[in-house]
């Protein structure tokens, strides 16, 4: 991450502070690098929207987070909103106080604003970001982060990624990645 990429995270750091959503922007960033290159797209939407896609959990108490996301039945989606409204007004406040190019704002506040909640992307772009984050889940970070925040064993973890790919990716590349990151998990297990 350099340049005005790096200015966007820098300022997004204090509403990253949550959840791990620090370690969780990184990993998605490096997600999103490989998604462009093998997908297209434009970097100048989909970096500042991957950077900034997660900000609005900083509205939300800690203490619900779990509530609002991850394996099982009962979330409560009007949580999962919350942090997509709110993340798209901090975003929108971010890329105009760094004078980020007016025209793309909008897009980036846009795939924000539903980067959980809608189930078809508004563009290539969305689904390149929409990937990255479910990518984090198939990552070692993010599966070690995961099994402990929702107190399951890694062949429980692994399974239930497994049954998702199908249902969360919309980029052949991405479901690939996935497929490569749950392989290399069963490979070295997880403790």
């Amino acid at each position: 991450m350099n340049g005005i990429y790096l200015k966007i995270y820098n300022a997004a750091k204090p509403y990253l502070n949550t959840r791990d959503n620090d370690i969780h922007t990184n990993v998605c960033y490096s997600f999103a690098v490989k998604l462009l290159k093998a997908e297209g797209g434009q970097e100048q939407v989909v970096f500042p929207a991957i950077i900034l896609h997660d900000v609005g959990w900083s509205r939300i108490p800690q203490e619900l987070h779990n509530k609002a996301f991850g394996p099982g039945k009962h979330k409560d989606k009007k949580l999962n909103r919350i942090h997509e409204v709110e993340g798209a007004k901090i975003a929108k406040k971010i890329l105009r106080d760094i004078n980020y190019d007016q025209s793309l704002i909008e897009k980036i506040t846009d795939i924000v604003l539903g980067h959980d909640s809608r189930k078809d992307p508004l563009s290539l772009d969305d689904a390149i970001v929409k990937d990255s984050d479910k990518l984090w889940r198939f990552s070692d970070v993010g599966m070690r982060v995961s099994m402990k925040r929702f107190e399951l064993d890694a062949s429980s973890y692994i399974r239930y990624l497994e049954s998702q790919i199908h249902k969360w990716f919309f980029t052949k590349y991405g479901r690939r990645i996935a497929e490569q990151e749950l392989h290399f998990r069963r490979m070295s297990p997880l403790t």
